[in-house]
């Protein structure tokens, strides 16, 4: 199944895993499903750059064929220290449910993006994407001066329109089904909710770049979808959250496969950045909170611990659980499969088309 993008990346399949920071791209998934012929991606926003060189050289010892690595567009956190010790105060309440030391020191709220990029530029790896805004043009320039295909993430016309302005060869468009942070840039996220039928073709229209759909994409019916939009790509994150190789906590993987598509919102409460996660007690309950809650990357640092205390004790309810609409689909099974059955389905329903 060879399209513009397939061509481009030298991969077999027009199958991309996004990229989800924060452990479920663990370096066998990425490898698992750039060796079944589509494209595995690390979601490396979290990783300090000694953690991200050597996950980097780990993938590349699991496959020899393309993979990418994402990174987060660092965004100005300026809040007021009334602010932060108003949400600290209120975040107490779970501290000592979860038995954890109230108002603790707030860790580093993000890491060295230009670090990060240094370390993909020497790592020389296939494919770098970023979401959360446009890198400077000289990161850019940089990366694709050594042959990096650089991927921004859009989630309406004119930030595609905008990437595409600042030379990244592929946008990725994230429709409002999707699970984990908004890539809204330009807008409030409120502002940005288009779906991805409605998104992509408008996109198309609108940029000559290839573009990736992502959002609720979950099977072969969404990939052939997608192609029918004209996008050159679908990118498949909820369905591998559940497959043998994600790092997933265990009751965070159950929860994918036992919610159904009414069971997600959009949320601040975690990170102070608009996510599509499964509604959780936290969430609730955050929506009482009358002040406000700071901006990313802060609330994030802010309810880290809390996050970090649920996993261990396999509360799920204090768990940023990110995951888009399409749960029903969702099935524990190898990545290998998830891209097997995706393409086998997509080329059955193309084919039948044709007919």
């Amino acid at each position: 199944m060879e399209t513009k993008l397939t061509r481009m990346l030298n991969i077999q399949y027009p199958i991309f895993q996004a990229p989800m920071a924060g452990g479920p791209t663990t370096p066998e998934l990425v490898a698992a499903v750039s060796n079944a012929g589509g494209l595995g991606n690390l979601g490396a926003g979290y990783l300090t750059p000694e953690q991200l060189r050597k996950t980097i050289k780990v993938i590349k010892q699991l496959t020899k064929q393309p993979f990418g690595v994402n990174l987060f567009v660092p965004e100005k956190s300026d809040e007021s220290e009334d602010t932060i010790s108003q949400m600290s105060d209120y975040l107490n309440k779970y501290r000592v449910e979860l038995g954890l030391t109230q108002n603790p020191i707030i860790p580093k709220a993000s890491e060295s993006f230009y670090e990060q990029v240094q370390v993909l530029l020497e790592e020389q790896v296939p494919v770098a994407s970023f979401t959360f805004g446009l890198p400077a043009q000289h990161i850019i320039d940089s990366l694709k001066q050594q042959g990096i295909v650089v991927i921004g993430t859009a989630t309406t016309v004119d930030e595609a329109k905008q990437l595409e302005l600042a030379g990244v060869d592929v946008v990725a468009v994230q429709g409002s089904e999707a699970g984990g942070h908004r890539g809204t840039f330009l807008k409030e996220a409120a502002h940005s909710q288009i779906g991805t039928m409605a998104l992509v073709p408008q996109v198309v229209d609108h940029v000559a770049v290839p573009v990736i759909a992502a959002g609720g994409i979950m099977d072969g019916r969404g990939l052939a979808a997608s192609l029918l939009l004209g996008a050159s790509a679908a990118q498949m994150g909820t369905v591998f959250l559940a497959s043998h190789e994600s790092g997933a906590h265990a009751v965070y993987k159950q929860k994918i496969v036992s919610s159904h598509e009414d069971a997600t919102e959009i949320t601040s409460a975690y990170s102070g950045k608009a996510a599509r996660g499964i509604r959780t007690k936290f969430m609730e309950d955050m929506q009482q909170f009358s002040g406000a809650i700071p901006a990313y990357p802060i609330q994030n640092a802010l309810t880290k611990d809390i996050r970090q205390a649920a996993a261990k004790a396999n509360n799920p309810e204090y768990m940023s659980l990110w995951a888009g609409q399409g749960l029903r689909l969702a099935s524990e099974r190898a990545a290998a499969d998830i891209v097997r059955q995706t393409i086998d389905q997509a080329q059955n329903l193309i084919n039948n088309l044709r007919a």
